[in-house]
């Protein structure tokens, strides 16, 4: 079995943070002290994951081998990169990444979360898990603005978008754990009504065929991309708390 390997999701036009994301990609701006990107590579190589691979898009993707180059700065010798034309969906864009991590299992996150301590236990779990995907659950106050988990067990059995009235407050973050089949999935996938490859047909079809597992997280998680309001609170909660043993 090939080493996990590391993916973020860096893409988008972070609308919801303009006029800041008129001039750089929304994952490179501040959240406290450092470029949001930091908080989820510092996840993953806290986490044992050093193969990385981010993929991003739009007009500031060059702002983002500025800034990392090949990963110096956190220890790497090399940082991989592809770039994502559109807008096709969080699928879509772990799609770009097959030609490094085909036969691997793979560790997904989205940029812009944010998270107070580490995966480690969850991802030693999943190495040794034999098929399917693990996904992150977090219980959350408003659960009817995320995608929201029913569990029977240790399984996930479903997962509503958005649902008016939640089976549970237990959101699922944006943290995925696939193995090497992914790829193949994310090959059957048909757009939705708004034209992305939906990450969530994704985890549906590990859920379908009972092989989906789950992690309580642990400790606080923010999506600092959610607002101008988002990234004022997180920078302030990284600020008093820290997030993930940053040094």
């Amino acid at each position: 079995m090939a080493s996990i390997k590391g993916i973020i999701l860096a893409g988008g036009l972070g609308t919801r943070l303009r006029p800041l994301t008129n001039i750089t990609n929304k994952h490179l701006l501040p959240v406290y002290d450092k470029p949001m990107i930091y908080y989820p590579m510092q996840t993953l190589l806290n986490a044992g994951i050093s193969d990385l691979h981010i993929v991003t898009g739009g007009p500031y993707a060059g702002d983002f081998l500025r800034l990392l180059g090949n990963g110096k700065d956190f220890g790497l010798k090399h940082i991989h990169y592809s770039y994502q034309e559109g807008e096709g969906g969080i699928a879509d864009a772990l799609r770009l990444t097959e030609f490094l991590c085909e036969g691997s299992k793979v560790v997904v996150m989205l940029g812009d979360n944010v998270i107070e301590k580490n995966i480690v236990k969850a991802v030693r779990e999943f190495e040794s898990q034999d098929k399917g995907a693990k996904i992150f659950l977090k219980e959350v106050a408003n659960p009817s603005d995320y995608g929201v988990a029913e569990l029977d067990g240790d399984r996930v059995i479903g997962i509503e978008e958005k649902p008016a009235n939640p089976k549970t407050n237990l959101a699922v973050i944006g943290v995925y754990m696939y193995d090497s089949r992914v790829y193949d999935i994310v090959r059957t996938l048909k757009p939705s009504a708004r034209g992305e490859l939906e990450i969530t047909d994704v985890n549906n079809v590990y859920i379908n065929e009972g092989s989906m597992t789950y992690e309580l997280l642990d400790g606080w998680w923010a999506d600092a991309g959610g607002g101008l309001d988002s990234l004022h609170k997180i920078s302030a909660l990284v600020a008093e708390t820290g997030a993930n043993k940053m040094d």
